[in-house]
């Protein structure tokens, strides 16, 4: 009898392979699930099962592809209709040996959601664990604003959910949700990877909200919602390429990378860090920060265009690549060998982003200089922590809101840490702003600054 955990770095995401008596189950695979095989080997068993707890919307599924490898059967909630695998109801149970899965249906995060119960048969029916997928994560609860026309009924069914389905369980059981620390599905999970329903029930801000609260709350929670969803929504209903089929991106010298700019339209993405963007990069090129990259990526890029990656180091490109495959873009076709230290050795013309640390922006502030600083985090963050005199613009909104802004002033862009500021300039200077700068403290960093100047 074995459970292993497998994560998805950059997306926080979760999923589970376990088994015995030869058989093997896994729950929410990743799309590059080579990995699942060779644990079930391993282990010596052969993977039977395989179970999605909703239709994801911010990874792309392995489901297909983990099948097309294992012969095993996939299995969904019935409330929608999926082009492959088969529907299943409250109550169907699942046996692996001595082990026992029985469905939940956990309508909330999505309608056709579902739950798996796990127990083990040798010592009792009773539930010994529950995998949660997006119902349910430890320290918070699924967001329930992806289907907008149903909000209303969502919220108040994933309330159902976990009050009426999860937590009469037992406090005993241990939860295994499809999303940790990061995650865009939820506010703030916590960074733990186990919990119990008893723990949870004491500490789980969400559980502890009455029926009122908990709809009130989750109605006015801010969330955001990237292009890429709807797209992941398609590729997991209907299914989407097998990655033995995809290319691996090539490494092209200075010259051909600037052909394909030239010539071909090549979309350039850059994932240094803000410092090295903002010092050389290629002129027109997108910034987003490898530490950023899973989060923000699916609200700029496009499915349609070849991207080409520009990265320190080749592992830095291949991890792009991989987060990139993750959630259905499978256009990176190629990645600048040698990166910025090729391209300015070639003798290719690149810009720069002049940058101003937070001393040099409440000076500069404090003399009335005609600027206007635009913060880029969420309405949330900046009601934590005001940037004022500043113009607050969600970074992914910007792209709408570019002929909003002021051409003859200077802008700089400001968010927590740079990293989001360092795309928003970016995207100004693709849209031919000429006076842009980037601010590369932190918010808590500045705003202490402003409290100790008003102080003195």
């Amino acid at each position: 009898m074995f459970l292993e955990i497998v994560h998805a770095e950059g997306l926080s995401h979760l999923s589970y392979i376990f088994g015995d008596g030869g058989k093997a189950a896994v729950i929410d695979p990743r799309r590059d699930c080579k990995i699942y095989a060779d644990i079930a080997n391993s282990r010596g068993a052969r993977i039977t099962h395989i179970f999605e707890t909703h239709c994801h919307e911010d990874f792309v599924s392995g489901a297909l592809e983990l099948a097309r490898r294992t012969g095993a059967e996939i299995y969904h909630g019935h409330a929608l209709a999926f082009r492959y695998g088969t529907g299943v109801r409250e109550g169907e149970t699942f046996d692996l040996g001595n082990l026992s899965l029985k469905v939940i249906e956990t309508p909330g995060h999505t309608p056709e959601s579902i739950c798996l119960t796990l127990s083990d048969r040798v010592y009792s029916e009773r539930p010994v664990a529950v995998f949660t997928g997006d119902t349910l994560f430890i320290g918070d609860a699924g967001r329930t604003d992806l289907f907008p026309a149903m909000r209303d009924e969502l919220v108040e069914k994933l309330y159902d959910s976990l009050h009426r389905k999860i937590m009469p369980l037992g406090d005993h059981v241990i939860i295994y949700p499809a999303h940790g620390e990061g995650s865009v599905c939820a506010k703030k999970p916590a960074s733990r990877e186990f919990s119990t329903l008893g723990f949870e029930r004491q500490s789980n801000p969400m559980l502890a909200r009455s029926r009122k609260d908990f709809i009130q709350h989750n109605l006015w929670e801010e969330h955001h919602a990237p292009p890429y969803f709807w797209q992941m929504q398609k590729f997991n209903r209907e299914g989407i390429p097998l990655v033995a089929k995809l290319p691996e991106p090539k490494p092209e010298n200075a010259e051909n990378f600037a052909a394909a700019i030239d010539q071909h339209g090549l979309l350039v993405l850059d994932v240094r860090s803000p410092e090295a963007f903002a010092g050389a990069h290629i002129p027109d090129s997108l910034s987003i920060p490898l530490d950023r990259f899973s989060l923000m990526a699916g609200w700029f890029l496009p499915y349609d265009r070849t991207i080409g990656l520009v990265a320190e180091r080749a592992e830095d490109a291949a991890k792009a690549r991989l987060f990139l495959m993750r959630m259905g873009f499978d256009n990176a076709s190629m990645y600048l060998a040698g990166g910025m230290t090729a391209w300015t050795g070639a003798g290719k013309s690149f810009a720069s982003i002049p940058t101003v640390d937070a001393e040099e922006l409440r000076r500069r502030i404090a003399i009335r200089e005609d600027l206007l600083v635009l913060d880029v985090r969420s309405r949330t963050e900046y009601a934590e922590i005001p940037s004022d005199p500043s113009q607050n613009t969600w970074i992914g909104d910007l792209p709408r809101q570019l002929n909003a802004l002021p051409r003859d002033k200077k802008i700089v862009a400001f968010c927590s840490n740079g990293q989001r500021a360092i795309i928003a300039a970016s995207l100004l200077q693709q849209a031919n702003f000429r006076r842009v700068e980037v601010y590369l403290g932190s918010d808590k960093a500045y705003k202490a600054l402003q409290i100790s100047k008003k102080a003195a």
